[in-house]
């Protein structure tokens, strides 16, 4: 091949993974403001490779507050010595993350953390987000629920079932642990973390006022849940505007 061709190859190939880095570390910045981060926990990572086996992760400990596009790690999930740098990701992350990208790379982007509402609908019993209204619909029988947690995820063993659980799905809630929302860009990733939170807050107020629910009929809700994807376009244009908040107040993510 023309070397001047190659060059513009690894140009591109770098533009488009630093793009990737920009938006992942707007992803953490906003979950701060939307309150769903946890101390230094949690993590969010985006597949740069083809093939979804070359991953970004955040680094170890550090808040979500303060991570910029370059301080993501990139890791092979087919390393086995990735444990062992010097600067290995969190444990949990790596059982998560490098689990679910490895079994499914197809899923470029994936979202794990706890926010408040989703996070107390994950500790109840039967967390699964009723039809009562067109937010709610929106995950009517397309979100995976898994109640079967084995502690903390940081085994292989427990990465491999928790992929498992999420099967085809791109969301998924963990019951007596949080959410993981997986999709194609950070932004659509982002959006339906936005409106899983939004969701469960409408579960969480409706089940406080002790009154029985409204749950919308199959029919009703399976329509609603379908018409959203008229609207699926709208999470870019939410994600772009919250980019450009960002760049006004503190535009450091993107370094």
């Amino acid at each position: 091949m023309d070397t001047s061709v190659q060059s513009s190859m690894n140009v591109a190939h770098d533009s488009q993974e630093w793009a990737l880095r920009v938006d992942l570390a707007a992803a953490f910045r906003l979950a701060v403001q939307f309150g769903w981060h946890e101390s230094v926990a949690n993590h969010f990572s985006a597949a740069i490779s083809d093939d979804g086996t070359n991953i970004l992760l955040n680094p170890k400990w550090q808040h979500f507050s303060t991570i910029k596009a370059s301080d993501l790690l990139s890791l092979d999930v087919g390393d086995e010595d990735v444990m062992r740098r010097d600067d290995a990701p969190d444990p949990s992350a790596w059982c998560i993350h490098g689990s679910i990208h490895a079994a499914a790379p197809q899923a470029r982007v994936l979202l794990h953390c706890h926010p408040p509402y989703a996070t107390a609908l994950c500790a109840l019993k039967d967390p699964e987000i009723k039809p009562v209204d067109q937010c709610t619909a929106r995950f009517y029988q397309r979100v995976s629920i898994d109640l079967h947690t084995g502690g903390q995820p940081d085994t292989p063993e427990e990465g491999e079932r928790i992929a498992a659980a999420l099967g085809n799905h791109s969301v998924m809630m963990m019951g007596n642990h949080g959410v993981s929302v997986v999709g194609e860009t950070v932004a659509e990733a982002f959006d339906d973390l936005y409106y899983l939170e939004r969701a469960s807050q409408t579960m969480v107020l409706a089940y406080s006022t002790g009154q029985e629910l409204n749950v919308m009929p199959h029919s009703l809700a399976e329509d609603t849940a379908a018409g959203w994807a008229t609207y699926r376009g709208a999470g870019n244009y939410h994600f772009e505007h919250l980019k450009r908040a960002l760049d006004a107040t503190d535009p450091s993510y993107a370094h």
